[in-house]
């Protein structure tokens, strides 16, 4: 069973990295080992991927496929055509 307390950690964590430098773009081990300062040990990257997919549901992340890997960013807007 996942800790809820700790996914919405992961989810403040990152939000705020992405507050900070809003342009980032990273994989799933890349975001859980630099994007989210753990107190104590890190948590399994599980909790870090919840986080990602419930922001990614919410419209805030998205994923990209470059090659074989999977990267997260901000969500970007849909550019409008004029």
């Amino acid at each position: 069973m996942v800790d809820e307390q700790v996914v919405l950690f992961a989810e403040a964590a990152i939000r705020e990295f992405l507050a900070q430098r809003p342009d980032s773009a990273d994989t799933l081990e890349g975001i859980h080992r630099w994007w989210i300062l753990w107190p104590g040990l890190p948590e399994s990257p599980v909790i870090s991927l919840i986080a990602l997919e419930r922001l990614e549901a919410a419209g805030l992340m998205e994923r990209l496929l470059i090659g074989n890997t999977v990267l997260w960013r901000r969500a970007r807007e849909a550019s409008r055509p004029d």
